[in-house]
């Protein structure tokens, strides 16, 4: 009975090409061309954004900055207590969690905070077109952009085939993590007076790293035990989670372990990660992680 049971619930998410019917009626969720165009777009903005400031004035958007770090602290604060109210705190395992695909009010605020977390990531490239409209060009690193980037087309597939369940450990997470760096952003964007508050900025960056740290170890879990989740979303997540460690793992030793190294390095043309740019004083306060 067991198989018969599991083999019916297949079938209700597979019926249409494996997709979630959920999900299929919510806004750009019925293909992804419109979510793969408007990366594609991010992309081209990314590549001719600096030829077009190059000759022009830096704009003054320090309310604007303002305004929009302390909305994403609201927005980063809420999708955090969804993932816990409506999966983490309410019967979630940390080990195998298939995904819920049924109509119980649960697994529908499941899926409707996973579609917001996706919708997020759109609002999230605003981060790369404030860098750009005030010329911190230095911040705007190839990882910078990559994660960026693929951030909504990733989570496009998560919502349309997987929204719940075990991979949304990640996404609780992150949401913590924006939740205190957008909170520290809001802070610095007030200006200099506001810089003794911010003594906890390197610590942002150990927190990153113990978030990817946390989330190679839940997704390797399903290396070892059979889970009803599709592993092909467990080795995307995982292997994530393995690159971002290594880069905030360099940039963690060259920042706060090696600093003599850095103060005396002058090369012009060295790349900088979008965490080391945070070790640079902006006019306005106004710096970013990832």
């Amino acid at each position: 009975m067991e198989t018969i049971r599991e083999y019916s619930l297949q079938w209700e998410v597979t019926k249409s090409n494996y997709s979630d019917p959920r999900t299929a009626d919510f806004f750009m969720m019925s293909s992804p061309v419109p979510t793969a165009l408007i990366c594609l777009g991010y992309l081209i903005f990314v590549l001719l954004g600096p030829a077009f400031m190059k000759d022009r004035k830096p704009y003054n958007i320090r309310n604007i900055l303002f305004v929009y770090n302390f909305l994403m602290v609201a927005l980063s604060g809420y999708l955090f207590y969804e993932f816990l109210a409506s999966g983490w705190l309410a019967g979630y395992s940390l080990a195998c969690q298939p995904v819920d695909y049924s109509l119980t009010p649960q697994a529908i605020r499941m899926t409707r905070v996973c579609y917001l977390f996706y919708i997020s990531k759109f609002i999230e490239l605003m981060d790369t077109i404030f860098f750009i409209m005030r010329k911190n060009f230095h911040q705007v690193t190839v990882l910078h952009v990559l994660h960026h980037g693929i951030m909504p087309i990733s989570w496009w597939f998560g919502v349309r085939f997987v929204p719940g369940g075990f991979g949304t450990f990640h996404a609780l997470l992150n949401s913590l993590i924006h939740f205190i760096m957008y909170l520290y952003y809001g802070l610095a964007s007030l200006g200099p007076r506001f810089q003794k508050y911010l003594w906890w900025k390197k610590y942002m960056t150990s927190m990153q790293m113990l978030q990817f740290i946390m989330v190679m170890i839940h997704s390797s879990q399903l290396l070892f035990i059979k889970c009803q989740y599709p592993m092909l979303f467990v080795y995307w997540i995982g292997l994530y989670a393995v690159m971002f460690l290594l880069f905030f793992s360099d940039f963690f030793i060259k920042t706060y372990l090696k600093p003599s190294k850095r103060k005396t390095s002058t090369t012009p043309t060295k790349r900088v990660s979008f965490h080391e740019s945070a070790q640079k004083k902006q006019s306005n306060g106004y710096i970013k992680h990832d």
